[in-house]
This record gives C-alpha cells, structure tokens and sequence, in this order.
C-alpha cells in the first residue's frame, strides 16, 4: 500500500483520524487508549478487550502478571484465554482464576482458560507480544 492510499484509509472524509486504538474519554474530557481494536476477541458477536480483563487478573493478590488472547471457536468465534504469571509461593488453580474473573465481569466476558506461565513476553519497550504466545502455545490451546 502506498504512502497516499495508507493516508487516506488513515483520515475518512470526515476528517476523522483511525488509529486502531480502542479509546475512551472520561467525564473531564481527558483520552484514554485502553487497547487495540486488532487485539479485540469477538465472542458470539461480543467484542472483548483484553485488557479489561488483564486489569481485573492483576488485581487478584496472587497474581504477578497477565495477558489475554482469544483463540479460535467454532461454536464462539473466539473464547478469551489468560496467560497468568503467579506471584512466587502462590497457589491459585485454573479454577481459582476462572471464578474470580466470573464475579466482577459480564458473562459473555469470562476467561474460558488459563495457563500458568513464568513470564509474560514482552518487547524492550514493555509491549506485550500477544503473537509470540499464540504461536508458542497454538498447538496446547
């Protein structure tokens, strides 16, 4: 795709500029990214992101770190799957995870799997890198 054309899928004749990015403005007007619209699971014609519900895994105490990826669903289009990094002498199961993410989201939101992982793949910048886990773990989901 040429520069022009890329411009042009870029800026629609409105003038609006699209990023990508899931966003949304707080009651003061302020912006917030809160994810990639690339990065969204559609779930039974749900849309999910994923860091709403990577925010929810951190805030349980036994967990270090976490990121979501959908995988493919013939029944669901795609299910949301959690790569969880346990903080150190932690002993939360998979079950554990599934039922403290079920309480504080919308059905249709709920982490179908969990992996334990010891680290969360990340770019020298701190980007996580959703790709490298898909690939790593396709053939175990």
């Amino acid at each position: 795709m040429s520069n022009i054309h890329a411009s042009c899928s870029t800026i629609d004749k409105d003038g609006w500029l699209h990023t990508g990015d899931i966003v949304y403005f707080d009651h003061q007007g302020y912006l917030f990214i809160v994810d990639r619209l690339k990065d969204v699971i559609k779930y039974k014609g749900f849309q999910i992101a994923p860091a709403d519900l990577e925010d929810v895994l951190v805030s349980h105490p036994d967990i270090d770190d976490a990121v979501v990826i959908g995988r493919m669903d013939e029944e669901a289009g795609e299910i949301p799957i959690a790569f969880v990094v346990k903080k150190p002498k932690a002993k939360i199961s998979q079950y554990d995870v599934i039922d403290f993410v079920a309480k504080q989201v919308a059905p249709y939101k709920k982490v179908q799997r969990v992996e334990f992982i010891n680290a969360i793949p990340k770019s020298a910048a701190g980007k996580i890198l959703r790709r490298e886990l898909k690939c790593t773990f396709s053939s175990r989901l």
